[in-house]
Formats: structure tokens, sequence, C-alpha cells
């Protein structure tokens, strides 16, 4: 969507292939799954948001089948045909841009499919909310007896990412805010559990976040089992394993909430076989988020992976670019320019002077070039190459946000937009391979913090500086900037009403 609205349709035709029509707001899913949000709030019709780009087509399709040696998709209608294949059309393309997202990773488990909920489309979450209705009436039918009652008010959250911690949270305020007022016989049957294979929660957070998540849980009762792997889903209770002491545990539940990460969608697969793509979780692309064995293909968000070239893959080709008088050895003087020209292209080297403190290139040479006799030692290639070693270590793989995906998008937008200029005027980073400049320059994530809401009117941010800020204003601030990154002014105000009816009216608890 945001390379949608940033593109200039006045220079392409485009042609949208999607299964839905709408736009979601995913961080708030988790609020959908309990009433504080309504789905509507946080959707948006796509026709509604294009509506003024020209030379826009939306088809409401699957695409199944991508023939990127011929330039053609094959997609399937979702509605008013009857047989399967009977509506298959093909699109040909210029240019394709994969947008398709991930689905939820089971590993493989016995059981999750048939029995969990996930929580990564509006329907996951619309469905979840009905269950927590269901599991209630059911425990307040006069039937049911005392063991009953506490299975099915047994809520099990798998995975401890901000995903499962937030649902956590939202579903604690639901309880122990509205829930206890309709059913104030069941609250003593309550209980929620996250279940996290890891040694903590929110463990992509700063430790500090962690820990104040895990104190506070604590003290709302909320069952936090680190260590522990599913092994299996049965229809009354959930296995798991402990993996300090080895013990198997089987324990009851109400409901489970599958949210342990994200896997490849089958499209995304098929498309990665046929480029020699395997043994991947995603499909790889160049730092122009180029997928790679693909002419004229992009991925971006959360079905792709950038993969940053590093930079001893390239380090003769830079020493011989540095080494301008050809005399085998390198001052600082020529380091640092040679760096400057390309630090660009490698944005690991910017990571690794911001986290290890360092003000400018000539810091990477602090251990490779002494002094002697008051003369600076040349560097030569070794001395090179081990003053590089440390950088290369720093590139992480872009996390699975919506953050990351809008960057993304907005920057190939951006390339598309300036395509006709960059091709005469390149403005990327001087090729440490061949000669001139690359047309674009590469993308760069730049990360504007991340919030984990806590439940209780409280919430954890880490932000850029290395600011981490929890409490209730920090869940002030979370709506705030929630609210300002909705699609459209109607999303906003809507998602604004919502919050406003909660703390008048409560939650709606209706099942509809």
């Amino acid at each position: 969507m945001s390379f949608l609205k940033t593109l200039d349709t006045n220079h392409y035709d485009v042609i949208v292939v999607s299964p839905r029509n709408f736009f979601v707001f995913t961080p708030l899913l988790p609020s959908v799954t309990v009433g504080t949000v309504e789905a509507r709030s946080i959707t948006e019709s796509i026709r509604k948001i294009m509506r003024k780009k020209k030379n826009l087509e939306f088809c409401l399709s699957n695409c199944v089948h991508i023939d990127p040696f011929n330039h053609k998709v094959l997609c399937r209608p979702l509605v008013n045909f009857s047989e399967v294949e009977k509506g298959d059309f093909e699109l040909e393309y210029d240019y394709l841009v994969v947008a398709v997202g991930a689905q939820s990773n089971t590993f493989n488990t016995p059981g999750v499919e048939k029995y969990c909920h996930f929580l990564k489309e509006i329907e996951d979450a619309e469905k979840i909310r009905e269950s927590i209705v269901d599991c209630f009436e059911l425990a307040a039918l006069p039937s049911k007896s005392k063991a009953d009652k506490s299975k099915l008010l047994h809520f099990v959250i798998v995975g401890g990412g901000p995903t499962g911690v937030e649902f956590a949270a939202e579903m604690h305020d639901l309880v122990y805010e509205d829930l206890h007022k309709l059913y104030p016989d069941l609250m003593e049957y309550v209980k929620i559990s996250v279940i996290q294979s890891g040694d903590h929660i929110l463990n992509t957070f700063d430790e500090r976040i962690s820990q104040f998540a895990e104190l506070k849980f604590q003290r709302d009762g909320i069952e936090v089992k680190t260590g522990s792997r599913v092994l299996e889903i049965k229809d009354n209770a959930i296995v798991t394993k402990d993996k300090a002491t080895g013990q198997i545990t089987e324990v009851p539940y109400g409901m489970v909430v599958w949210s342990t990460g994200i896997g490849t969608r089958p499209l995304v697969s098929d498309l990665m076989k046929k480029i020699g793509q395997t043994d991947r979780r995603a499909l790889a692309t160049d730092e122009w988020l180029r997928v790679k064995g693909c002419e004229n293909v992009y991925a971006l968000g959360d079905c792709a992976t950038i993969e940053q070239r590093k930079l001893l893959e390239d380090v003769s080709y830079i020493f011989a670019l540095a080494d301008a008088d050809n005399s085998g050895t390198l001052s600082v003087k020529e380091f640092k320019d040679t760096f400057e020209s390309i630090r660009n292209r490698y944005p690991q080297i910017d990571l690794y002077l911001k986290r290890q403190h360092m003000q400018d290139v000539a810091s990477l040479l602090d251990d490779s070039i002494s002094q002697k006799g008051g003369r600076p030692v040349l560097l030569d290639i070794e001395k090179f190459k081990s003053a590089l070693s440390k950088v290369d270590a720093q590139m992480k793989t872009l996390p699975a946000t919506a953050q990351v995906a809008a960057q993304q998008g907005e920057y190939l937008a951006w390339c598309f937009n300036h395509k006709t200029e960059c091709k005469s005027h390149p403005e990327g980073p001087l090729r440490v391979r061949g000669e001139g400049r690359h047309q674009f320059p590469p993308f760069v994530y730049k990360h504007f913090g991340q919030f984990a809401p806590l439940g209780g009117e409280r919430a954890a941010a880490e932000l850029p500086g290395d600011w981490v800020s929890m409490g209730r204003s920090t869940q002030w601030l979370w709506y705030s900037v929630y609210a300002s990154k909705q699609v459209s002014w109607r999303t906003r105000a809507l998602v604004v009403f919502d919050w406003t009816k909660r703390f008048l009216f409560g939650r709606d608890t209706s099942r509809m």
C-alpha cells in the first residue's frame, strides 16, 4: 500500500491483484480480538484509497502462479466461479512487485492447524473475539463442573513476541475491566498463560523491557512459561516440554492463540523453486529490492529478505579502488576518501560505527594502524581485511514488521518515480566492481522504534538513541503514534472514537 500511494501512476499502467479489496492496519489486530477497536475501524477500501490515481486497475483475485521467465502471472478470481479453474486468467508484466506477506509458521507441530487460532488477518481477530465469548458462555452453563470451567477459561498464547504479548495484555484487560462485571462467578477460574520457547518474552527488545514486561505480567497474574516448547496440540490439551528438565506436561485449555513467527506462502515457495532459491524462508533480494535470479521482479515486506553484500566479498576491489597510486598500501586519507564514497553501498559500516560509538570511518583502523617513530604504518591488504572483518558481523535480517514494509514500499516507489532521471544521472554509490555509479542508492532501513503495549494503560517503547520508556506516558505516546499511522482520515477518526468509547462505556462483548 505504501508503494501504491507513493508511486506516480502517470508514468505506469498498474494492475493490483489481491484476494481482498481492503487494506488492514495489522499492528492493531490484537485490539480487535477483544473489541477495544472494531474491525471496520482499521480497514479501508483499496479502491477508495486509489480513486485519485490514474492508470490503476484492481483485480479481486488470487495470484496462483508466477512465471518469471515469460513475465506472466496466473490469477484466479474469488467470486462468481463455482469451478476452481474456470475463470483463471493471465496477466503479462514489465515489472512485478511481490508483496504477498507471509503466513503463520506452525513448525509442523501436530494439531496447530486444526485447534489453534492465528492472528495474521482481520478474519482471525474476529474469530478469536467470538471464541472468547463462547468460552465464557459455555463455562456459565449450569451443567459445567469446576474442572470444565477451569479448562474452558484457560487462555493460552504460544509465542512471547510482540503480537503474543500484546494479545495477552489485551485479554487481561478485557477480563478484569469488562467481563468480571458480566461473569463475576467465573473469575476464579480464569487463567491466561504465555508459552515461550526462549528464555524471555519480547527477546527482540531491550533487556530492560523484557524484564519490565515479565514483572508486570507476574503482578497481573498472567503465567509466563519460558524455556518451554510445544510438542502437540490436542483437542482438549496442549502438550509442552520443558527444555531444562525435559519434563513433558499436558495442560487443558479453552482457547489457544498461535503466534510464533512467520512462514512462507505457497506462491512464494513455488517462485523460489523456479529461480533456484531453495532451502530459504523468504525471497532473497539485493539492496535495491530486486529478486535474485529474476529480471524486473521486486519483493518487499514479510515475503522477502535483503541479502546485504558483505565487505569482505569485495575487499580486494575496494582496496584497489582506494589504492589510487598502485603502491600496494593505503594511507589513512586514501582509506577515508574511499569509504566516504562507498559507505552508502554497505550500510553495515554506519551501523558498526554507531554501535561502537565511533566518530568516522578512520576509527575502523584504530586496531590495525599504530604509530612507529611518529609515523603511521601504511595499510596493506591483510591489515585492510583485519580492519573490516568485524563490520560484516553487524548485518542482521530486518524484522518482519509493518514499519519495514512501509519504508520499502516508499523507497521502491521513489526508484520507479525517478527511473528516467537516475538513468542519465545516477544517484547511487560508486560501483566497486566496474565503472560509474549505481542507478539508485540502496535501501536503508531507518528504525523509528517499537512499542509493546502491556495492558493496564501501560506500555514499553524502545526508541532511537537507545532510549527506553515504560509506563502510562508511553501508552499515550503509543496512542498518538498509532492514530497518526492510520491509512486515511476516516480510519484515524474511527480508531480514536473506538478508544474513547472504550474509556466511557467499556468493550462490547456481544457475540454477533
